[in-house]
């Protein structure tokens, strides 16, 4: 981030804010926009950064050309373990995983437009967005297990059975077999089946209906779905639920909020730092 607030410059990462919404789209299509280093630290910067914007209410992930991610870009990392302690092992790993974690922690609903190949790191990036649209072209798979590793990687070990249950996560997960659109859609997880040139329009009509919940409403309604995911039990979700409305309730654009349903119009709200 700049001192001005602004979204800094990537040299993988293009990133346009366009109506409180961010569109970053991963820019190595040559590659099938592959995670390189670079690649890496951007996409952790920028997610990591969104924890404290108030002027970003919603990202559309992407990625340019044929492919959504491939994963990992194994030919930048050819020799990369060569004489490599474990400790700089983990730091190395902690690069990648801590991405799926802050776009967890970051308060902005994240929609990806999954277009092509998803595998590997691609799969956990799509996995840890809130909503996931996808072209028929759609290929994603935890590819990890085809190369040497467990399967159990940046995240997917928790999103995938608690999206699609615990007997199917282990057959995609123990054979690195592809999900395809068509399967995908049938387990839930993606939200909608679109070509190739309706996807960014299929991302405007999700995102605007986004826009309309209050900025704080936005925000808490997607802390409590994270929380109620791990919750102990009804009463805990309950807890959570109730202190969110309230809070929501007592911010200064709920009347606003009121106001606009009523009167059959979208809402103009007012953007508070803090």
């Amino acid at each position: 981030m700049t001192p001005e607030g602004q979204l800094m410059t990537y040299e993988h990462l293009d990133i346009r804010i366009e109506d409180e919404v961010a569109w970053a789209t991963m820019n190595r299509p040559d590659r099938l926009n592959a995670l390189n280093p670079k690649l890496v630290e951007e996409l952790r910067d920028f997610f990591v950064g969104l924890y404290w914007r108030r002027d970003v209410r919603v990202v559309v992930l992407r990625g340019a050309g044929k492919a959504f991610c491939a994963g990992l870009d194994l030919k930048e990392r050819s020799g990369d373990n060569t004489n490599r302690s474990v400790g700089a092992g983990l730091t190395g790993q902690r690069r990648i995983s801590e991405i799926v974690i802050a776009m967890r922690r970051c308060p902005q609903p994240i929609i990806a437009c999954v277009d092509g190949a998803a595998s590997g790191g691609g799969f956990a990036l799509a996995l840890a967005s809130d909503v996931r649209i996808a072209t028929p072209s759609l290929k994603m798979n935890a590819a990890f297990i085809r190369i040497g590793l467990s399967a159990c990687d940046i995240g997917v070990s928790y999103f995938l059975p608690r999206m699609v249950g615990s007997s199917v996560a282990a057959e995609y997960m123990l054979t690195g077999r592809f999900i395809g659109a068509d399967r995908a859609y049938q387990l839930g997880l993606v939200s909608r089946i679109v070509d190739t040139g309706a996807l960014e329009a299929e991302a405007r009509e999700f995102a605007e209906d986004m826009l309309h919940a209050t900025p704080l409403g936005l925000r808490l309604t997607k802390e409590a779905l994270n929380y109620a995911i791990d919750t102990q039990g009804l009463e805990a979700a309950i807890a959570m639920e109730d202190r969110n409305q309230i809070l929501c309730a007592q911010d200064g654009d709920f009347a606003e909020g009121v106001r606009a349903f009523l009167e059959k119009r979208k809402p103009v709200y007012v953007t508070r730092e803090g």
